[in-house]
């Protein structure tokens, strides 16, 4: 498979550096209108660079496969013109910033003979995944609360290299919203993963601790339509971690027990990071393959499902996250900001 990068921030140069590491992958050709990010791009032998990606999608250049990593309203735009000229396409969440978008983004793909899967990395994370399995098993009953919490410290933390925080990410026609879009959709997915069908907000309510123009904290309570099944969802960005060091936890309440990701993951992370770097040396020592971001435990999940993606299209077929995931996971955020008493957006 032939991969051209639309998109080279900080996702972008997670997907490229995992796709460095999937058997039967070549990435050829990359776009970004940053011409640092095209010099990193081009120390890791990507020889194909474009400052526009639709000159990335036009040229003659043998890609048959795009991920898209661009800023979240670019989103729309380049999905649509990289489905209506053939390419198979792995897109950054959110699918889209509106739901009307999103419902278009479903009848190109459908229409496409290509495979389409939107990023809902953290259904790949290991304890997730147990979690999931534990719970279709019926091991602790009838499911009855799904309880989601994420707490980090969204925009205001950079890593060693600080790179200022894009123009764009703070303004609400262009970003989609703010925690709820940013963390929130993710945890939402995971009540979608965890329950299945459709679901409904029942409440919402919204923080304002650093006076954006968009919420930093969020409360939000669902249900599922099929069942009365709850879930209630704690996000924020509040919290003054660095990570590895990571707020997040999942609890499947059953009537007949509870499974938690608290004892399922590292119990210490800086451990689990000197033990994985290890084994990861010694694969090298032996030239055997590594574990790419395994030593992170929670970043190893971005490399699981763009394995998964590029095994859809080996195996002929479908993504177990499609458009419709999408689609469905946009339409509870926009019902939850509907369903607060704030002014909404976009």
């Amino acid at each position: 498979m032939n991969v051209g990068m639309i998109g080279l921030g900080h996702m972008g140069m997670l997907h490229l550096k995992n796709c460095l590491h999937v058997d039967s992958v070549k990435v050829v050709a990359a776009a970004d209108s940053s011409k640092r990010a095209l010099k990193k791009a081009k120390l890791v032998g990507i020889k194909n660079l474009y400052t526009d990606y639709h000159d990335l999608l036009s040229d003659s250049v043998d890609v048959d496969t795009v991920i898209i990593s661009l800023p979240n309203f670019l989103h729309f735009n380049s999905i649509k013109l990289s489905l209506e000229a053939g390419f198979n396409v792995f897109v950054e969440k959110p699918m889209a910033i509106t739901v009307d978008d999103c419902r278009k983004i479903v009848k190109l793909v459908e229409k496409s003979d290509g495979k389409f899967m939107v990023g809902h990395c953290m259904r790949f994370i290991n304890g997730i995944e147990k979690m999931k399995e534990i719970a279709d098993e019926g091991r602790i009953g009838n499911l009855e609360v799904v309880t989601l919490e994420q707490l980090l410290n969204g925009p205001f933390a950079h890593g060693v290299d600080f790179t200022p925080v894009p123009e764009w990410w703070f303004d609400p026609k262009k970003n989609g919203g703010g925690v709820l879009m940013d963390l929130g959709y993710h945890v939402i997915d995971l009540f979608r993963f965890f329950v299945g069908g459709d679901s409904k907000i029942l409440f919402s309510c919204f923080d304002h601790k650093f006076n954006l123009s968009f919420e930093d904290g969020a409360i939000v309570i669902l249900v599922s339509s099929d069942s009365s099944i709850k879930g209630i969802i704690n996000i924020g960005w509040y919290q003054k971690l660095v990570f590895p060091e990571y707020n997040f936890r999942a609890i499947l309440h059953g009537n007949a027990g509870y499974v938690t990701s608290d004892n399922l993951v590292p119990r210490n992370i800086y451990l689990h990071a000197v033990k994985e770097g290890t084994k990861n040396l010694l694969r090298k020592i032996v030239r055997k393959k590594i574990k790419p971001l395994s030593y992170s435990y929670y970043y190893e999940s971005y490399y699981k499902e763009l394995q998964h993606f590029f095994d859809c299209i080996k195996n002929d077929s479908d993504p177990s996250i499609s458009a419709i995931d999408g689609l469905k996971t946009l339409e509870l955020i926009e019902e939850a900001y509907k369903t607060s008493s704030e002014t909404q957006f976009p």
